[in-house]
């Protein structure tokens, strides 16, 4: 283990990590160009680690549903409303690029109500941001309002499940004082 800035907590050494960690971590390097802090900062846990990934990947990597641009909405939006720096970043650059919209990720984190996004977002993110904040009083009005506007079953589960994932990711983040890698702050900007 040696000590870093990416975190709080102690960061292993990419080559002590187990085999299946490591060779994901490499994976996500080989894309991304680089190794996102996240990946490193959790490392420490396995078992937490695999189950965190799993979980994000059966959530965020859907080809069903909502778009894969709509789900990192998700994440920008209520990530800004808990204050969570390395989420609004990296996911802002993650929604950059597969909105090709260079504002869109600032606009979300900041005010998504004022963001240049349709009306069916705007409710996406209303029910996402009330589940971030109010979980205790969805009703079933909630529901139908989503229903009645495009929404099906499993999609609502999913802007509630993907809210819920991140505020257990915002609150680790926060705790840890995880830093954005600085790769994420330029990423589809131009």
């Amino acid at each position: 283990m040696s000590d870093t800035t990416i975190s709080r907590f102690k960061v292993p050494k990419l080559d002590g990590l187990p085999e299946d960690i490591r060779q994901r971590i490499l994976a996500v390097q080989e894309k991304a160009g680089f190794i996102p802090n996240i990946f490193l900062a959790l490392a420490h846990r396995p078992d937490e680690f695999r189950a965190f990934f799993s979980y994000h990947d059966a959530l965020m990597e859907k080809s069903e549903g909502l778009t894969k641009a709509e789900r990192e909405m998700i994440v920008v939006a209520t990530s800004g409303i808990n204050q969570c720096l390395y989420c609004v970043v990296a996911h802002g650059a993650i929604l950059r690029i597969r909105e090709k919209n260079p504002l869109i990720a600032d606009q979300l984190a900041t005010n998504y109500r004022k963001a240049d996004i349709t009306p069916k977002q705007g409710l996406m993110l209303d029910f996402a941001v009330k589940i971030s904040q109010q979980a205790h009083e969805i009703r079933e009005t909630d529901m139908q309002t989503l229903r009645e506007n495009g929404f099906s079953d499993d999609e609502i589960w999913d802007i509630g499940s993907i809210t819920a994932l991140f505020a257990l990711s915002n609150r680790l983040a926060n705790m840890a004082d995880i830093k954005p890698n600085p790769e994420f702050y330029t990423m589809g900007r131009s």
